[in-house]
């Protein structure tokens, strides 16, 4: 079977079918009865194919619900083909005075939900036994391949993601520390989860698709989503709210946290001791859900368990001394990425220009190298640095396309160096040094 879908994965699709009548529901006929209350009387005419759109929910279970509201004098049919599905509704007026009070007390309106029961048996039953791993080499291989450099710091990803072990990884800036551990999540396997949960009647978004990726192949119970293992970052703009789950009034949503969204792969805490909180009391508030792969969390003052069953990684540019001990256990792990050869730049560089199909004069990559070759070689000496290697790149792209130019020339590079911000401070720094390889080029 294939590594993103395996046996096990087969048998939650077999599971995950679409319920097609009340009784397969695991949501309370109540609930599914309010939502769609709430939907009509958002709408004022609405067919009920529009209703299953809006819901996920099979035409026969709202065909069941919707009857019922009727003999309630909640809403009413008011046209529509043959079949049920093209059935226009319109709200009455009962209806809308309940929707109003049921909007006042849950104002989502969208997808059904699955229930909390359904939703933790479901990540039990995947994340039961999930380490170690046994991930093919050509898993291990597709997933590092636009990765230059850095074997050790591979190895350590690698044995990592076996063991569900957690890693820090530091070292100067633009030495690939994000970008290689983003790689990561890709040796995983995937994971099914809820769209959303419900709750004692209120509502948890839990997938998120600026990080869910889904998978080609998909539940046939649309509330249901497969995504490839989560690969979730915060930053130095991180503190302990945004580590909580907090209601949002717009989307009448309880919005998870990143412990919860990294469930299933991987929650990289970036740029570590650059955050306005103290990062030691950041990482306190992780023990809990680190350590028992579950979190706490509260819905209108009520107690909630989630899973929580994700890798942490911790990247920092500071000495890794400011990390408390107790931290590091929890992440035993550690890379140290040191600043990158020329000869890895030069590949990141001409990578980038074709990546952007580019045309480039052979020159450009000579102009690129000199900047990093010591000045005993006739170079500037900067430091080399990934980020370099890829800026350089986009600018030069920015540089020629203003130009109306159908090639990168030296020229070009020569524009695109001078604008680049940390090669401008460098060489500020060392004026004088500069100036004689200038003249240096000159007099040859």
């Amino acid at each position: 079977m294939d590594y993103y879908h395996d046996e096990k994965m087969e048998k939650i699709f077999e599971v995950l079918k679409q319920p097609k009548n009340l009784d397969d529901m695991d949501l309370s006929e109540n609930f599914i009865k309010n939502l769609i209350i709430k939907i009509i009387a958002s709408y004022g005419n609405i067919k009920v194919n529009h209703i299953h759109e809006i819901t996920g929910l099979h035409v026969d279970i709202l065909e069941s619900c919707l009857r019922d509201l009727e003999k309630e004098e909640l809403c009413a049919a008011i046209g529509g083909g043959f079949l049920f599905a093209s059935v226009t509704f319109t709200i009455k007026k009962l209806g809308k005075e309940h929707a109003e009070k049921l909007m006042h007390e849950n104002p989502y309106i969208g997808m059904a939900p699955v229930s909390y029961d359904m939703y933790y048996k479901m990540m039990e039953a995947q994340l039961d036994g999930r380490f170690p791993l046994d991930i093919p080499q050509e898993v291990i291989d597709r997933t590092f391949k636009a990765v230059v450099g850095n074997d050790k710091g591979k190895t350590t990803l690698v044995e990592s993601a076996i063991g569900g072990k957690g890693f820090f990884i530091y070292g100067l800036p633009g030495t690939g520390k994000t970008f290689m551990t983003s790689k990561m999540s890709d040796l995983l396997p995937p994971i099914v989860i809820p769209r959303y949960i419900e709750f004692s009647d209120q509502v948890i978004q839990l997938f998120d698709p600026d990080f869910h990726r889904e998978c080609p192949e998909q539940i046939e119970d649309i509330r249901w989503v497969k995504i490839y293992a989560p690969f979730v970052f915060t930053g130095s703009e991180l503190n302990t709210e945004k580590l909580e789950t907090n209601f949002d009034p717009n989307k009448g949503v309880y919005e998870t946290s990143p412990i919860i969204k990294a469930n299933g792969g991987v929650l990289l805490f970036d740029d570590l001791g650059r955050q306005k909180e103290d990062h030691n009391a950041l990482l306190n508030r992780l023990i809990v859900p680190m350590e028992n792969k579950k979190d706490m969390i509260y819905v209108k003052g009520a107690p909630m368990v989630v899973h929580s069953h994700f890798i942490p990684a911790f990247s920092t540019n500071l000495d890794i001394t400011i990390i408390d001990e107790a931290h590091l256990r929890r992440a035993p792990l550690h890379i140290l990425l040191e600043n990158p050869t020329i000869p890895q730049i030069l590949k990141v560089f001409k990578d980038n220009l074709d990546s952007m199909d580019e045309k480039y004069e052979p020159e450009v990559i000579d102009r690129f190298k000199n900047v990093y070759l010591s000045p005993n070689q006739g170079g500037e000496g900067l430091q080399p640095t990934f980020a370099h290697a890829r800026d350089l790149a986009q600018i030069a792209q920015a540089v020629r396309i203003r130009k109306r130019e159908d090639i990168i020339s030296k020229e070009i590079m020569d524009e695109a160096l001078s604008q680049h911000v940390l090669i401008a401070l460098q060489r500020r720094l060392t004026p004088a040094l500069f100036e004689r390889i200038i003249r240096h080029k000159k007099d040859n």
